[in-house]
Protein backbone atom coordinates (compact mmCIF):
# COMPACT_ATOMS: atom_id res chain seq x y z
CA UNK A 1 0.00 0.00 0.00
CA UNK A 2 1.23 3.47 -0.83
CA UNK A 3 1.10 6.47 1.52
CA UNK A 4 2.02 10.12 0.84
CA UNK A 5 4.46 11.59 3.37
CA UNK A 6 4.79 15.38 3.43
CA UNK A 7 8.29 15.62 4.93
CA UNK A 8 11.41 13.54 4.57
CA UNK A 9 12.68 11.49 7.49
CA UNK A 10 9.42 10.82 9.33
CA UNK A 11 9.71 7.08 8.58
CA UNK A 12 12.42 4.74 7.37
CA UNK A 13 12.55 1.30 5.77
CA UNK A 14 11.92 -1.46 8.28
CA UNK A 15 9.82 0.68 10.65
CA UNK A 16 6.84 -1.10 12.17
CA UNK A 17 3.72 1.02 11.74
CA UNK A 18 0.12 1.11 12.88
CA UNK A 19 -2.63 2.67 10.83
CA UNK A 20 -5.99 4.25 11.51
CA UNK A 21 -8.88 3.77 9.11
CA UNK A 22 -11.01 6.71 7.98
CA UNK A 23 -14.40 6.44 6.31
CA UNK A 24 -15.66 8.55 3.42
CA UNK A 25 -19.10 8.23 1.75
CA UNK A 26 -17.80 5.79 -0.87
CA UNK A 27 -14.40 4.64 0.32
CA UNK A 28 -11.84 4.19 3.08
CA UNK A 29 -8.49 5.91 3.62
CA UNK A 30 -5.65 5.09 5.99
CA UNK A 31 -3.29 7.20 8.08
CA UNK A 32 0.02 6.02 9.51
CA UNK A 33 -0.07 6.93 13.22
CA UNK A 34 0.56 9.55 14.49
CA UNK A 35 -0.41 11.34 11.25
CA UNK A 36 2.90 10.66 9.50
CA UNK A 37 1.51 9.76 6.07
CA UNK A 38 -1.86 9.21 4.38
CA UNK A 39 -3.07 6.77 1.75
CA UNK A 40 -5.28 7.45 -1.22
CA UNK A 41 -8.92 6.38 -1.15
CA UNK A 42 -9.79 2.69 -1.42
CA UNK A 43 -13.22 1.34 -2.39
CA UNK A 44 -15.12 -0.80 0.11
CA UNK A 45 -14.11 -4.02 -1.69
CA UNK A 46 -10.42 -3.20 -1.08
CA UNK A 47 -10.77 -2.47 2.65
CA UNK A 48 -7.66 -3.35 4.64
CA UNK A 49 -8.27 -5.58 7.66
CA UNK A 50 -4.75 -5.44 9.13
CA UNK A 51 -3.80 -2.47 11.31
CA UNK A 52 -0.06 -3.14 11.65
CA UNK A 53 2.58 -3.35 8.95
CA UNK A 54 6.17 -2.68 7.95
CA UNK A 55 7.65 0.08 5.79
CA UNK A 56 9.27 -1.60 2.80
CA UNK A 57 10.43 1.40 0.77
CA UNK A 58 10.61 5.20 0.81
CA UNK A 59 10.39 6.80 -2.64
CA UNK A 60 11.24 10.41 -3.41
CA UNK A 61 10.17 11.93 -6.71
CA UNK A 62 9.12 15.31 -8.09
CA UNK A 63 5.73 15.02 -6.34
CA UNK A 64 7.16 14.36 -2.87
CA UNK A 65 7.83 11.42 -0.57
CA UNK A 66 5.97 8.13 -0.74
CA UNK A 67 5.96 5.30 1.76
CA UNK A 68 5.40 1.74 0.59
CA UNK A 69 4.18 -0.60 3.34
CA UNK A 70 3.17 -4.25 3.56
CA UNK A 71 0.42 -5.65 5.74
CA UNK A 72 -0.52 -9.22 6.59
CA UNK A 73 -4.21 -9.44 5.76
CA UNK A 74 -6.42 -11.43 8.10
CA UNK A 75 -4.69 -10.09 11.23
CA UNK A 76 -6.44 -7.36 13.14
Amino acid sequence: MEFKMERQGLLKEGDHITITEGLLPGSYYYTIDPSLAMSGNYPFRERLTAREGVVTQIIENERGFYVMAEFEEGKE
